[in-house]
């Protein structure tokens, strides 16, 4: 178990992939710190995680706080970011770039000002795991907004797996998962989605955060690959 004794910061980690990509690595002995935004839901998360689980209320959007938040956490192996409010989807003209700025700042700004201010702090052998999307590759009408970001953290992750190196700098795309991110449709609308995914997939399943968690844990404990886009979709991008 390569992650026993390790130090892993998760922003984000207050739920979703997030949360199980704690909870599984922690589960392997390592010493887990966790940060989101809001403070309940960190409060909740730590409570939830093995004994000895840090977690701090934190706005990845504010670069004093993040910088002062590393600053303060001093030297740690991993850093995952896995952040992100739930998915912006509709056609063009109706998007409303105010708020697409704000989905920017949290889901790429905040991962950079992560990797510039957490990358000084990395041990050697140590690394950082981002998250992209399937969007990237197969987007669908209305999907511009999430394409986008998913596209622009895999070249950073590509540009900084070469600046920083030797820290290895990674990324997961997931297809369609089971978690917060489709928290703005109905549950009628969003059982749907998921059944109708599930009955294209090669895998015949939509994924589960626990599934996705592993590409993390992956990346983490492999010391070859860097630059890498590891896609957990399902077979997603075949269909």
């Amino acid at each position: 178990m390569k992650l026993a004794g390790q130090r892993i910061v998760i922003l984000g980690g207050s739920s979703g992939i997030g949360l199980a990509t704690a909870q599984a690595a922690a589960l392997e002995g390592a010493a887990v710190v966790i940060a989101s935004s809001r403070e309940r839901r960190v409060e909740e998360a730590v409570a939830a995680l093995p004994a000895g689980a840090e977690g701090q209320a934190l706005d990845l959007t504010d670069e004093p706080a993040v910088k002062a938040f590393f600053a303060e956490l001093g030297s740690f192996d991993h850093l995952a970011f896995t952040a992100g409010e739930t998915l912006q989807l509709g056609p063009l003209p109706e998007i409303d770039i105010a708020a697409a700025r704000d989905f920017f700042a949290l889901r790429y700004w905040g991962a950079f000002m992560a990797a510039k201010y957490g990358s000084g702090h990395i041990r050697p052998g140590g690394s950082i795991v981002f998250t992209s999307g399937l969007a990237s590759l197969r987007p669908h009408a209305g999907w511009s907004l999430g394409a986008s970001i998913c596209a622009a953290m895999e070249g950073l992750t590509r540009a900084l797996a070469v600046e920083l190196a030797p820290i290895r700098v990674n990324i997961v795309s997931p297809g369609v998962v089971k978690s917060p991110l489709w928290g703005n449709m109905t549950t009628t609308d969003r059982d749907a989605l998921y059944h109708q995914t599930a009955t294209k997939l090669p895998v015949a399943h939509v994924g589960e955060v626990e599934e996705i968690a592993e590409a993390y844990l992956y990346l983490m404990r492999q010391t070859y690959g860097t630059g890498q886009v590891l896609r957990v979709d399902g077979g997603g991008a075949l269909v």
